[in-house]
Formats: structure tokens, sequence, C-alpha cells
């Protein structure tokens, strides 16, 4: 009976934090419309306001940021399982090497073969009108213009 009661008890403690932690799409999208309208208000305390109001914007900003990652982490904690993915063979001759922004890829690195085609189940932003295309590279994921092979954004360590 003990340890049934301490079960029960256990299931009852940790059942709350993994329902509230997981967040709906909706909510996510809620928190990006508040990181643009606080950029909107920065941008306007930058062109009409004095300094106290630019700080306030600029805190405000980084308060919605904040709130925006991790409402991030919490999705990526409570669907873990949507980020391990197999092992990741790169184009023949691959060696893993960090990228940042401005890095060029030769297009053996961003072909059809490693695009993330529902960027939208990764939580990934949009990609940009055009010639953008969200790319695996190792455990990273990489946006890429495909016209010029350039790296637009990395996030390091996504897949697990």
């Amino acid at each position: 009976m003990r340890k049934i009661m301490i079960a029960a008890l256990a299931a009852a403690t940790i059942l709350p934090a993994g329902v509230a932690s997981a967040q709906s799409a909706r909510e996510v999208r809620q928190s990006q419309r508040e990181v643009r309208e606080s950029q909107r208000e920065l941008a306007e305390a930058r062109r009409y306001g004095d300094r106290r109001d630019v700080r306030e914007a600029r805190r405000e900003v980084r308060e919605d940021r904040r709130e925006l990652r991790e409402d991030w982490r919490d999705y990526r904690r409570a669907h873990g399982d949507v980020y391990r993915r197999g092992g990741y063979e790169g184009p023949r001759g691959y060696r893993y090497r960090p990228v940042s922004v401005g890095y060029r890829f030769t297009p053996d690195y961003y072909g059809r073969r490693y695009w993330i085609n529902d960027p939208y189940t990764y939580r990934l932003p949009r990609p940009g009108y055009g010639y953008q295309r969200w790319v695996r590279y190792g455990n990273d994921v990489v946006l890429v213009d495909t016209r010029s092979g350039r790296v637009v954004q990395v996030y390091n360590r996504f897949f697990y």
C-alpha cells in the first residue's frame, strides 16, 4: 500500500509539470507576435522617444525574446523524440566544421536530400521568400540561400 501511495504522489507531482510545459503552436505564435510588437515599439522609441523610453523598450524586447526561447525549450523538452534523428551522412569527403553566418557551402551540402521539408514541425522560423531553405548539417540546422550557398542563420546542436 505504501508503494502505491508513493507512486501516486510521484505521478501527481510529475504529470502537471509535463502538461504545463508543452506549448501549443498558438502560444508560440503569440510569443513571436509579442517580440515583433516590442521591436516596433523600440524602433518608435528610438525615433521619437527619449533615453528612458529607449531603455524600457530594449528591456521589453529582451524579456519577450527570453520568453520565446523558454517556450521553445519547453516544447523541445516535451517533444524530444522529434529532435532525435538518425545519423547524419554528409556528402563525399564530409568532415564536420562549425559554420557561422556568411559561410559558403558547396552545392553538395544543401542538396535536396538534406532539406528540412517541414520546418514548422521543429518550430523553425519560416525561411525567407525566394531561394532560402533549412538544411541539416550534422546536428545543426542551417538556413542557406540556395543560389549562392551562403549561410543566413545557424542553430547549433539542434538535433541530438
